[in-house]
């Protein structure tokens, strides 16, 4: 979506940025782009690399799947080279062990920044590592040929990529406990009605889809996008009448700013 070329390109992850719009991809087709660890790191470099005036993020997947998944040769004894296996990590302390799993999440947390809005355009397979990926940005835009499953359960592990809370949010903790604890998968029309998705269309429309989604996102003032997004953000953990309370500061804030009065 974007012709300039890559501010990064590394282990399956290629970062471009047009103006204030920014494209992520997971380019790695002949494994229906995989997670490793390696992966995971590019993803938190692509956030720290964003150029200030980046304001709507895309994150997509070449080829027919977005992400299947982890790279199943992290489940074997002896892990990818140069990286450490699950025997490896599982042998390790509980301090290195937690810094360890806090580090693979950092490819997943940027996506949320207060300054950025992220789209994630899902087709195909969105599995495990793959829908806690989609799960980490603002918005999906799905494929009709989307299946979204949590298979970590099933594998004897927990989802731990920051899968766990935007999925309570968007569908429930009945809906989340029951996509986690069997895996099943969960197709377009589902997706749309839970709320996982905002909105699926054919497959040959998704980047048409995604490209008008940004155009509109950008057509609005930055700043107003900023305090608008802060205030969503913020409304499940106030009380109304605290949510009543920020809605009054942040207007007062835009108001005092389009007077060209400042704070």
């Amino acid at each position: 979506m974007a012709s300039s070329e890559p501010l990064l390109d590394q282990d399956g992850v290629r970062l471009t940025v047009d103006d204030a719009l920014a494209t992520v991809t997971l380019a790695n087709p002949a494994k229906r782009n995989a997670q490793s660890p390696a992966m995971w790191r590019a993803l938190a470099e692509a956030g720290r690399l964003l150029p200030g005036a980046v304001r709507v993020v895309v994150l997509r997947g070449e080829g027919k799947s977005f992400s299947a998944g982890l790279d199943r040769q992290m489940f074997t004894p002896e892990g990818i080279e140069g990286e450490p296996s699950f025997i490896d990590l599982a042998r390790s302390g509980d301090a290195e062990l937690d810094s360890a799993i806090a580090g693979f999440q950092e490819g997943f947390t940027w996506w949320r920044r207060s300054d950025l809005v992220s789209i994630a355009a899902v087709q195909g397979h969105a599995i495990g590592a793959g829908f806690q990926l989609a799960l980490a940005c603002d918005l999906r835009v799905v494929a009709d040929d989307v299946q979204f499953a949590m298979r970590e359960t099933g594998l004897g592990l927990v989802p731990d990529l920051t899968g766990t809370h935007p999925l309570v949010s968007l569908v429930g903790y009945g809906r989340a406990v029951e996509m986690c604890l069997t895996g099943r998968f969960v197709q377009a029309a589902e997706a749309v009605s839970t709320g996982l998705a905002n909105l699926a269309v054919p497959v040959d429309q998704l980047d048409a889809t995604v490209g008008e989604l940004a155009s509109a996102i950008l057509a609005a003032p930055r700043d107003a996008v900023i305090e608008t997004k802060a205030l969503l953000q913020g409304a499940a953990d106030r009380t109304y009448d605290e949510q009543r309370a920020a809605e009054r500061a942040a207007q007062s804030r835009r108001l005092r700013a389009l007077a060209g009065l400042g704070e």
